[in-house]
């Protein structure tokens, strides 16, 4: 049974693979030999090991269509820095750009830039739907992080949860708090102070994570929102002996986080499906650029709720197509 199982999940996850090939392979062959480049600016510091799963997507992506895809990021995760690296991708005239939406009041003034250049945007991951379309993005593909959290809280309230905390690390970027408050709204209690900021730095966010729950014996929960916080959390837990004594549960999945839920350590995590970050908006620019068509509709890539029934269908594909 496991290894049918495991079959299923390979051919499920990479199912968008297989449909992309097909589709490259109708094209015509002068369509195929055009080249284009493509640029993906993240927000995300060189730490952070969730957006390993998009670098191999647009690698995927720009392997079986012919295209080239650049891959920026500010090192250490500033926004201001994003926005600088926006400016310098669209004065570099790429044939398309790829771009999360941070922060909508830092990144608007630079993507109007390539809005007024003619220069087709498509928007991932973090922002909505709206600000997408207000800095004239043909698409968006990504998880509503608000609806993400309040639908994690839903669950939780179910579970029996009434307090908790949320370990953010990049708390200067607006759809992390989104996650977390949404959360928070689920439960029906105010975030405040069960929100905690503990940065980047792995040896920092468990010693913060330990000192809040010993200030807070009485918590009932703990959110991460995605490796670069769950992982020092685990530790944390682990060494307080709390590790699968306490509500745990967390955005995004890395092979770490699946053994955590495969042990019953950790009681969820929230795959908002990275490998379509990444692949659908090349595949959706190649197809722009070359015959002038594209979804019309936004496309929400999660959140879906990765369990111990299902962990074994995505545990080996965890950094790398989940």
């Amino acid at each position: 049974m496991n290894t049918l199982l495991k079959s299923v999940a390979k051919r499920a996850s990479v199912l968008v693979l297989a449909m992309a090939a097909s589709l490259a392979a109708m094209l015509p062959g002068t369509a195929l030999a055009d080249g284009e480049r493509f640029v993906l600016i993240s927000h995300a510091p060189d730490s952070d090991s969730w957006w390993n799963t998009i670098k191999n997507a647009i690698g995927t992506a720009g392997e079986q269509l012919n295209v080239e895809v650049e891959y920026r990021n500010p090192t250490t995760g500033d926004l201001a820095d994003m926005a600088r690296i926006i400016e310098q991708a669209v004065a570099s005239n790429p044939d398309g750009i790829i771009t999360t939406i941070a922060d909508y009041e830092v990144l608007k003034g630079p993507l109007e830039k390539a809005k007024k250049k003619g220069i087709p945007v498509v928007t991932i991951n973090s922002g909505t739907h709206q600000q997408s379309e207000d800095v004239g993005a043909i698409l968006h593909v990504g998880q509503p992080e608000y609806d993400a959290g309040y639908g994690a809280g839903k669950r939780a309230k179910k579970d029996g949860v009434k307090s908790f905390v949320c370990v953010n690390h990049y708390i200067t970027n607006p759809a992390s708090v989104e996650r977390c408050q949404g959360f928070a709204d689920a439960l029906g209690v105010e975030l405040g102070s069960q929100m905690i900021d503990v940065g980047q730095d792995p040896t920092g966010i468990e010693k913060k994570v330990s000192a809040y729950l010993r200030a807070n014996p009485d918590t009932g929960a703990v959110l991460t929102l995605g490796p670069t916080s769950a992982h020092p959390t685990i530790r944390a837990l682990d060494k307080s002996r709390q590790l699968g004594k306490i509500y745990f549960g967390t955005f995004d999945l890395s092979g770490e986080i699946a053994q955590g839920i495969k042990d019953g350590h950790i009681q969820w995590g929230i795959d908002q499906q990275p490998f379509l970050q990444g692949y659908v908006p090349v595949m959706v620019l190649t197809l722009y650029n070359r015959y002038g068509i594209s979804p019309s509709n936004n496309i929400n890539s999660g959140p879906g709720f990765v369990t111990k029934e299902n962990v074994e269908l995505v545990e080996k594909l965890a950094g790398e197509y989940r």
